[in-house]
Order: structure tokens, then C-alpha cells, then sequence
């Protein structure tokens, strides 16, 4: 577990190490990325950025940026985790060593639903095939690190209940829901989490006491910020009402008015 509750959900090209750092004050994690570990994943990342004009992070060496991202958060108040996209497993099992040894969370995206993403196989298309979901958590965990799956709520045809089964079942740690408006299915992983030992991230409108209560009740271990992670006026406020949720100590973060 990571204190207080609160994580920093990765936004394509925007979240690295400064991104973390300059919210550590409000979070107990932050997931940097997405970042395209294969070719496949990187061509598609790529068309992404020049037909949308979208962020993306598209270094000349994926592994290198990721180490060296991870290791601008040595002895930083907050745990790290980066989040990888892969068409094949053994890119995510060569970041998770990265990972191991930084003792960050490597978390494997199974969530991002961009038509070029999906066409090789990452993200959505990686969460409709539970098997190779699951090839890739247990390559990760063979490595030592810790694993989270970050997926999305309603998408055709997929369990999220049995998805957060079967992932754990592969060895992975966490699960990270994007609930898509549809709150209740926190509480549908939530009874599958607790009885198979994942931590449950909450992840979609986290933005006020309401919103991160809503999450709480139905039964999330934490929350998860994404757009508005570099705004401490609602980080100051998530963070409040997460520490008030589990145990009365709301400690005022510095720079933000509540």
C-alpha cells in the first residue's frame, strides 16, 4: 500500500519524473507514461502523435528513458510505477527488470482504446484476450516487480470481475479501473480484489470529497488522478478527503488552498 491513497494515473507524453515531482506533496504514487516499449507499439504511438497531434513519449531508447526517469524519483516521497504499452511480452518482461530494480510498479496497459494502439494488439485489444493478458503479468512478475493492470470499464465482451481473477491468479498485485462512469463495477472488482489479494485502484472523475467517497464506498483501496494531476488545487482536495475516508488525519499539503 502506498500513503496517502492517492496515485497520479499516467497521461500519454506528460507524465514523467518532474510531472511526479512536482505533486509528490499530494500522492503516495505516481504511474509515469504510457510508454511504447516494442516497434509495433512505437509505430503506433507514433501515427498517433503526427494524425492527432497528441503527446507522446517517444524516445530513441525506450529502456533508457524509463530507467532514467524511474531514477530521477530515488528517495522521492512517493512511490513510482510506469506505465508500458507492448505488442509482445519480452519488452514488458526487459521493463519490469528496470522496474525491480527501482523498486517501482511496472503496470501493464490494457486500457488505452486508440484505433492504432488496438490494431497491434496493445491496450483494449490486450484486455479482450485474457490469456495473453495474463502471459504478460506472469512475464513480469518472473522478474520481481510489482504489477499492476490498468483497464477500462465497458468494453464488449470482457468480465472485469473474472479479468481481475485471472490476472491475479497470474501473479499481478494491483488492478487499476478506469470505471467509465460506471461506478458500481468498482464494487464488482472490489468483492473479486479483496478475496484474491489485489489492491484496487479507482480511476475517472477523481476530482472532490464526493467524488473520491463514491469510489471509497464502493470498495477501492485508493483513487487515482489523471487529467488534473498537475493541479494542486484538486490534488489538496482528493488527498483531504482520501486521509478523512480511512482515518480523520487530514494533514494540510503546503502551496493550495482547500
Amino acid at each position: 500500500m502506498f500513503e496517502p491513497r492517492v496515485a497520479l494515473a499516467s497521461l500519454s507524453g506528460r507524465s514523467d519524473a518532474e510531472w511526479a515531482l512536482n505533486a509528490a506533496e499530494y500522492a503516495g504514487m505516481a504511474f509515469l507514461g504510457g510508454i511504447a516499449l516494442d516497434a509495433d507499439s512505437r509505430e503506433a504511438a507514433a501515427a498517433m502523435a503526427a494524425d492527432r497531434d497528441r503527446t507522446e513519449f517517444l524516445p530513441d531508447d525506450p529502456f533508457a528513458f524509463l530507467d532514467r526517469e524511474l531514477s530521477k524519483l530515488d528517495g522521492a516521497p512517493l512511490r513510482a510505477g510506469v506505465n508500458v504499452r507492448s505488442a509482445t511480452v519480452e519488452p514488458v518482461r526487459r521493463a519490469a527488470r528496470i522496474c525491480a530494480a527501482r523498486d517501482a510498479v511496472l503496470e501493464l496497459n490494457a486500457h488505452c482504446r486508440q484505433a492504432e494502439l488496438c490494431a497491434v494488439g496493445c491496450g483494449e485489444t490486450l484486455l479482450r484476450d485474457a490469456d495473453r493478458l495474463c502471459e504478460y503479468v506472469a512475464a513480469a512478475g518472473e522478474t520481481g516487480a510489482t504489477v499492476s493492470v490498468k483497464v477500462r470499464a465497458g468494453v464488449p465482451g470482457v468480465d472485469l470481475p473474472e479479468t481481475a481473477r485471472a490476472v491475479a491468479a497470474a501473479g499481478a498485485d494491483a488492478i487499476h479501473v478506469d470505471a467509465m462512469d460506471s461506478e458500481p463495477i468498482v464494487g464488482e472488482v472490489a468483492r473479486v480484489a479483496e478475496s484474491e489479494g489485489l489492491l484496487l485502484i479507482a480511476n475517472n472523475g477523481v476530482r472532490n470529497r464526493e467524488t473520491v467517497r463514491e469510489y471509497l464506498d464502493h470498495g477501492a483501496d485508493a483513487v487515482s488522478v489523471g487529467r488534473p494531476s498537475d493541479d494542486p488545487r484538486v490534488l489538496n482536495r482528493v488527498r483531504a478527503a482520501v486521509e478523512e475516508w480511512f482515518d480523520g488525519r487530514v494533514e494540510p499539503a503546503t502551496g493550495a488552498t482547500r
